[in-house]
């Protein structure tokens, strides 16, 4: 399920249409951008509301991207964490994919009682 919130997340699929978690630059292509940059040192969390925060670049002290608490949660959670720096690594994209589609296809299948 990690990788269908993820993904979820790069390809824009949020609530309201909120840019709030979309980590990557390709919005509306399925990538692992979303667990490189909750892992990525280049980047800080700063609180910006009871819920929100700005990821900013060490360097630039520029933001690059919004989050909320959930995203906070896959970075700081030791559990969610491991599956993030997983598929954050270059070649672990194929098993992200499948497990995307193994948790769409699950998340899908839930409430059909004809298979």
């Amino acid at each position: 399920m990690t990788a269908l919130v993820g993904g979820l997340r790069v390809i824009g699929a949020n609530h309201g249409g909120s840019a709030n978690g979309v980590f990557t630059d390709k919005v509306g292509a399925l990538s692992t951008d979303f667990f490189v940059a909750l892992t990525d040192m280049a980047y800080h969390w700063k609180p910006v509301g009871a819920n929100l925060y700005d990821i900013v670049e060490r360097k630039s002290g520029t933001v690059k991207w919004k989050a909320t608490r959930v995203d906070l949660v896959f970075g700081s959670n030791s559990i969610l964490r491991a599956y993030a720096e997983v598929y954050a690594q270059d070649d672990n994209r194929e098993k992200f994919v499948a497990d995307f589609v193994a948790a769409w296809t699950k998340v899908m299948n839930a409430d059909r009682f004809d298979l």
